[in-house]
C-alpha cells in the first residue's frame, strides 16, 4: 500500500533492460517515475503528474476513506481517471484502493503519453512498470536480500497492447504489506489492476507453504496474466511468464 504524502525516492537505479526503441530515457526529478520513449516527453510527463495527482488529492477530499481504508469501496463510474482505475483494481483484488495508487498513476502516464510516442512507452513509478512496447525488453526481479534477487528477469514480448507489471515486498521499501515476501510480482492487462493485485498476493505469504495458494488465488482474478513469489531461496510462479536467468 501506498500513500501521497511518502517523500520522493531518490538514487533511482533502473530494473528494465533491452534494446531498440523506445530509446529516450528520463528519471524525472521529484517525482517517483522513470520512463522511456521515443524522444523526451518531461513536460508532457510533468503535466500528467500534476493532472493525475491533482484528481486523487480532491476526490479524497470529497471521499475522506479514501486514502485510508485497507478494504475496497464502491465503484463510482462517475470518477475520473486514475481514482476509477483505482476503484476498480481494488474492488478486483479486494484491497483498499490506494493499494493500487503507483501502478495507476504509472498507467494514467503512460496511456497519456502513446500518442507522443509511436515506438511504445515504458513508465516506472517505484516498481510499478506500465510497458507498451514495440521491442522485446527484460524486466528484472528485484527481492532485498534474496539470494535469488536480480539473478531472474521477466522477458516482455513487443505488443500493440499495454501491460502491467507490478511488484509488493514484505521486506523491502515502505509499502505496506501484511506477508513477509521479498518480491510478490504480478502481470496483469492493466497497471493498476497488477498493482493491487500484488499488493494481495503479497499479504498472503507468510512462509513457504502459503506460495502456492497465493498463487492460486492471484490467477483467478479476470486481467491477471501472471504472478511470482520470492521468499528467501524459493521461487514460486503460475501463468504466461517467460522467466530468464540475468547475465551477471
Amino acid at each position: 500500500m501506498k500513500t501521497m504524502s511518502e517523500p520522493p525516492v531518490r538514487g533511482y537505479r533502473s530494473s528494465i533492460g533491452g534494446t531498440g526503441r523506445p530509446g529516450f530515457s528520463v528519471r524525472l526529478e521529484q517525482t517517483d517515475l522513470f520512463i522511456r520513449a521515443d524522444r523526451d516527453l518531461t513536460g508532457q510527463a510533468f503535466d500528467l503528474v500534476r493532472t493525475g495527482r491533482s484528481r486523487i488529492l480532491s476526490y479524497a477530499e470529497r471521499h475522506e476513506i479514501f486514502l485510508t481504508s485497507l478494504k475496497s469501496l464502491p465503484l463510482d463510474p462517475l470518477a475520473p481517471s486514475p481514482v476509477r482505475e483505482m476503484l476498480e483494481a481494488a474492488d478486483r483484488a479486494r484491497v483498499g484502493p490506494m493499494a493500487a495508487v503507483a501502478g495507476a498513476m504509472a498507467e494514467f502516464v503512460g496511456v497519456g503519453l502513446r500518442p507522443f510516442s509511436p515506438g511504445g512507452v515504458i513508465v516506472e513509478n517505484g516498481g510499478d512498470i506500465f510497458i507498451q512496447t514495440s521491442s522485446e525488453i527484460t524486466v528484472g526481479l528485484f527481492a532485498g536480500t534474496s539470494p535469488l534477487s536480480l539473478r531472474l528477469g521477466l522477458r516482455i514480448p513487443p505488443s500493440e497492447s499495454s501491460l502491467g507489471v507490478c511488484t509488493s515486498s514484505g521486506s523491502v521499501g515502505h509499502s505496506l504489506s501484511y506477508g513477509k515476501a521479498d518480491a510478490a510480482v504480478v502481470v496483469a492487462d492493466s497497471t493498476a489492476l497488477a498493482d493491487a493485485a500484488a499488493t494481495a498476493l503479497g499479504n498472503r505469504v507468510a512462509s513457504r507453504a502459503d506460495i502456492e495458494p497465493a498463487l492460486a488465488w492471484t490467477l483467478s482474478l479476470k486481467g491477471v496474466r501472471g504472478a511470482i513469489v520470492i521468499l528467501n531461496d524459493r521461487i514460486g510462479l503460475r501463468g504466461d511468464l517467460n522467466l530468464v536467468e540475468l547475465s551477471s
